[in-house]
């Protein structure tokens, strides 16, 4: 599903106008992002947790290559899936 057909699914379920549905989304996905940003989580309880998983630097090598290359540590979005969306999904 694209980020448009979920707008439409949105807009139709929730009987509001696209527009609406769409700025809802853009608030969803922005208030996420800054929140993770700042080095909280976000908890939506029944869906899942947003989290950054911090990744230490390690060697690696260039698989082109077969050099071996230094990997600098950084942080990553994670998203670890709640108890009730796991078993709808199952």
């Amino acid at each position: 599903m694209t980020k448009t057909e979920l707008i439409d699914k949105m807009s139709k379920e929730a009987s509001i106008s696209k527009a609406a549905a769409g700025k809802a989304i853009e608030s969803l996905i922005d208030g996420v992002k800054k929140t993770l940003k700042k080095g909280n989580k976000v908890t939506l309880v029944g869906f899942g947790t947003f989290s950054i998983s911090k990744r230490k630097a390690r060697k690696g090598r260039n698989p082109r290559t077969g050099e071996a290359i230094k990997i600098k540590a950084s942080k990553a979005p994670k998203f670890t899936a709640g108890k009730a969306f796991k078993d709808a999904v199952q």
